[in-house]
């Protein structure tokens, strides 16, 4: 019978004691070694490659006048807030969730190795619920791995972080549980298209990243089902990357125009590269001479991997800047310069003025779903988003509510209310009479616009 090696070592002579003593010592290194392996999953090193691309949201609000406070809330009706976000640009541009940010003043953000900054706020859509806010900073940050949502597999494994309850940091897994789920959280917001996981989503986890395995934003935490127990909700990145091009583009930030429209290219062997599906006529694109089906491999210092990019690379031009653009076309690269001009005022959003002077996003009510306030107006606007300090604000307004009238006129379409500030006498009507519903009740108001003069 074969002895061990501690007999082995008690019974043999002093070189023998030794080997086994060294054999002894190998054997719980390598048995140490294999133990930190295992502790070292692929969990452990996606949450190292990307915790410190997710940021920390906090910050106060005031509640809209009618708004009903919170139980235990302070008199002075100010509300703390928390939330998350993850870092899209290097210069600070961040993607949160537009509830996390709406109304806050300051927007606190505290960056993983506890920087704090003030933020402001960028852009938002209110549809998606989906916002951009930027942070000024001296150093370059860490920009979150961005994945794609159209290969998700139920069952999966995810990674949430996020600022769970003020825990800054918190980090849940779990799985994907289902995909394209439609949530109602209130009346005036609805999600739709949503991936459903276990992973615990709690309140501060909003406008935070979700991760697959890899350490890959495949969405953004959105939503909590009220009283469920692992159940969350995340807008998936595709989607939420989509709307963020958007928000941060030149056309909207910068009132500026390439008429370039790109999509990232499908192929698995050519990952970096946009592809050119059209140019708008007259653009600075097709002036170019750039073509449907060029592969746009870089824009000015930036990779060209998805359109974010596209508009990332635009960030502060202004027209008449140029840019560099390196494009492939039948395996032959070119380098072009794209020079921007001002956005033609047929391209421009017609509810600006709105914006500017009331201080309101606007969106039209189908028949069908006006017609359950029961009342003897025709029609209305619902209202999406309320400028902090504006006359709307000052006078109550707030999202979810639905403007019917102003003065003596409907106001079913953008258009009629266009049709009010475009009018001649528009100085005179000031303090503006308006109606809105909330609920099942009618309320009258006056707004005192800021700039009114006569057109």
């Amino acid at each position: 019978m074969s002895k061990s090696i501690a007999s082995a070592a008690r019974d043999c002579s002093w070189p023998g004691r030794w080997h086994a003593l060294i054999v002894c010592w190998l054997m719980a290194c390598c048995s140490a070694a294999v133990a930190g392996e295992l502790r070292r999953t692929a969990i452990v090193e996606a949450v190292e490659r990307v915790r410190t691309s997710v940021v920390n949201i906090h910050g106060e609000k005031t509640l809209a006048e009618g708004e009903v406070p919170p139980a235990g809330m302070d008199s002075d009706r100010r509300v703390n807030g928390m939330g998350t976000g993850a870092i899209i640009d290097p210069r600070g541009y961040i993607i949160t969730n537009h509830h996390v940010v709406d109304g806050v003043d300051p927007i606190n953000v505290t960056l993983a190795d506890g920087e704090e900054c003030v933020a402001k706020l960028v852009s938002h859509d209110p549809d998606t619920d989906l916002a951009i806010i930027k942070i000024d900073v001296s150093k370059t940050l860490p920009v979150t791995p961005i994945g794609t949502s159209r290969d998700l597999m139920a069952g999966e494994t995810v990674i949430a972080i996020g600022n769970a309850f003020g825990y800054e940091h918190t980090i849940t897994r779990g799985i994907v549980s289902a995909l394209h789920r439609t949530v109602q959280v209130g009346d005036n917001q609805k999600y739709e298209d949503l991936i459903q996981t276990d992973a615990s989503i709690n309140p501060g986890n909003s406008g935070g990243p979700l991760f697959n395995i890899d350490g890959e934003m495949i969405g953004i935490n959105v939503a909590v089902r009220v009283g469920a127990q692992g159940i969350g909700f995340a807008i998936p990145v595709d989607k939420a990357m989509q709307i963020a091009c958007e928000l941060i583009s030149a056309k909207r930030l910068q009132s500026v125009w390439h008429g370039l429209v790109v999509e990232s290219e499908p192929s698995q062997h050519n990952p970096a590269a946009l592809v050119v599906r059209s140019c708008d006529s007259d653009s600075p694109a097709a002036a170019l001479g750039l073509e449907v089906g060029d592969r746009i491999t870089r824009v000015g210092s930036l990779d060209a991997r998805r359109p974010m990019d596209l508009e990332r690379a635009l960030l502060g031009k202004h027209a008449g800047d140029e840019i560099e653009i390196v494009l492939d076309r039948e395996k032959a690269e070119s380098k072009l310069h794209l020079k921007l001009v001002d956005l033609p005022a047929h391209l421009k959003p017609n509810d600006e003025p709105i914006w500017e002077l009331l201080g309101l996003r606007l969106k039209p009510i189908s028949g069908d779903d006006f017609r359950r306030y029961q009342t003897r107006y025709r029609g209305g606007l619902n209202v999406v988003a309320v400028r902090s300090g504006s006359p709307a604000a000052r006078q109550g307004i707030r999202r979810g509510d639905v403007l019917v009238g102003m003065h003596i006129w409907e106001t079913i379409t953008l258009e009629n209310v266009s049709y009010i500030l475009n009018r001649p006498d528009f100085a005179s009507l000031s303090p503006l009479k308006f109606y809105i519903l909330r609920g099942n009740e009618t309320f009258l108001g006056h707004m005192s616009v800021a700039g009114a003069k006569t057109r």
